[in-house]
This record gives structure tokens, C-alpha cells and sequence, in this order.
């Protein structure tokens, strides 16, 4: 899965890399070294722009909130829920069908991070849905220090509550496609510890290469075996984690010290 990660790029950074056209200033994101469900953050899509003649695709950097709300919901209250969408189902689950066959988008971040999940841990939570507890945090990063491109979703609600003018009538939300953990070697492996994506957790964010965002991010892009395809996970070997400090666990940290490699793991520790 994918519940917190790293995003301190800057969007003129991320402007050129992504070859964005449009970006509006007024919704810069300071760096986030500890990136939370419902938090705003940094995705890049093609649409039309608002309200302009020319009604062509156009790429664009926007501030999302990450946790997905169904255009039919009635009440945004479940977003905290979604903020993960499995690629072997998106497809077909009601909630993230549409958005996948018409608004994907891409979340840029430095790396993600997870926690060791031991053995009969896992179980539970793959049989049982049980939540687990919390061990040594790994950060995932890509070993050459590219972009970590997140494949996403995205989705607009609406809250009839307010009058349509109303600045928080409509909500732009997000959600990260996950796939099965690479089993293959990681690129670079901590001293002790895992020595591949699985053994840290059985889900990922999925990666996209450069080479498949243009095609991710067409809109006009609406075959579903054509979409599945773009599904598929990146090479293995591409990944290097480390142990972080425990301190990422509490929402309230944030900065670049929760990135710092720890010499070790530090001691097991419930949370």
C-alpha cells in the first residue's frame, strides 16, 4: 500500500520534467517530507483548461487533495479511506473505474515510506483486514534519485451544500494505484534488513518510467486492455530502501531528517 510519503520538489522542477503547460502559482505546496491522507498534494494530469476557447488537452501541475471521493458520493467523509486503488481491480470497482478510463494522473514524490509487516502480522492483514502494528519504517526511493512517478487517479465532487460559485464547491481529489511488491533484489539493500520490496510489505505504489507517462496521462486514452497494459510494474531492480527513524510514524514530524539512513534498524517498537 501507500500511506505516507515524501514530496519536496519544487513545481518548477517539476514543471520541466513533466513538460507541464500550465501551473498556477497560487497553488505552490511547501515541501512535505511526511505526506498524509487528505493533505494537499502535487499531481499532473491533462484536461482542457477551464473556461478557455481551445478545448484541448493540456498538461498541467495541480494541488490535489490525496484521498479519493467518488463523484457520487454523498458526503466526503470516506476519502481518508481511499487514498489507495489496486491496480488488479481499478478497472472495475465502482468507486475508481470512471477515473481510471478518464482522469489519471501522476503523483510525483521522492520515495514512499512503509513498515516491516513480520510474517504472522501479514497474514492478518491480508486474511483478516486486521490492521497491524507499526515496526522499523524503510524509506523506497529509486536508486538513481529520479522522480518517484506514482500512477493516480483523480476525481471531482461535488458539495451540493454550497452555491456552485461557492471557492469550496467542487473538491479535486487523488488516489495512488498500488501493485504487488517486486520480489526481485533491490538495486541497493540496507546492511540488515529486507532485501526486496516484499519483504518490507506485499503492496507498492505503482512506479510509471518515463516512458509510459505521456500514454498514462492521454486522455483520449479509453481502451480498457490499453489501460491495463500501462499497469504492468516497472523492471525490478530499480529501487533502493533504507531504515529511517521511527519519528515518520507521528503525522506532526515533517522535515528532511526523516529521510536521513539509519546506520541500523532501531529496536522494534509498537505503535
Amino acid at each position: 500500500m501507500c500511506g505516507r510519503y515524501a514530496a519536496s520538489r519544487k513545481p518548477e522542477d517539476l514543471t520541466g520534467l513533466f513538460g507541464v503547460e500550465k501551473w498556477e502559482p497560487t497553488e505552490t505546496l511547501e515541501p512535505d517530507w511526511n505526506v498524509a491522507p487528505t493533505k494537499e498534494v502535487y499531481a499532473v494530469l491533462e484536461r482542457p483548461v477551464k473556461d478557455a476557447d481551445d478545448r484541448r488537452p493540456v498538461r498541467q501541475l495541480r494541488a490535489l487533495k490525496w484521498g479519493l471521493v467518488p463523484s457520487w458520493s454523498k458526503t466526503p467523509d470516506g476519502a481518508a479511506r481511499m487514498i489507495n486503488a489496486r491496480a488488479e481491480t481499478v478497472h472495475e470497482k465502482p468507486s475508481f473505474r470512471r477515473a481510471f478510463a478518464q482522469r489519471r494522473c501522476i503523483l510525483p514524490a521522492d520515495g514512499y515510506y512503509e513498515w516491516v509487516t513480520g510474517a504472522e502480522e501479514r497474514q492478518l492483514e491480508e486474511k483478516k483486514g486486521k490492521k497491524r502494528p507499526r515496526k522499523q519504517p524503510y524509506f523506497v526511493t529509486p536508486a538513481d534519485g529520479s522522480v518517484f512517478a506514482m500512477a493516480g487517479l483523480y476525481e471531482f465532487w461535488r458539495d451540493t451544500t454550497l452555491p456552485g460559485d461557492h471557492e469550496s464547491a467542487w473538491w479535486v481529489t487523488c488516489s495512488v494505484i498500488t501493485t504487488e511488491a517486486e520480489t526481485a533484489p533491490l538495486a541497493v539493500a540496507p546492511a540488515e534488513g529486507p532485501a526486496a520490496l516484499a519483504d518490507i510489505h506485499p503492496r507498492m505504489p505503482l512506479m510509471l518510467t518515463p516512458d509510459r507517462w505521456d500514454a498514462w496521462l492521454d486522455p483520449s486514452r479509453t481502451g480498457e486492455d490499453e489501460l491495463r497494459a500501462l499497469l504492468e510494474p516497472p523492471p525490478g531492480g530499480l529501487m533502493r530502501a533504507y531504515p529511517v527513524a521511527t519519528a515518520v510514524s507521528n503525522v506532526r514530524n515533517n522535515g528532511p531528517e526523516l529521510l536521513e539512513e539509519l546506520a541500523a534498524p532501531e529496536e522494534s517498537t509498537l505503535f
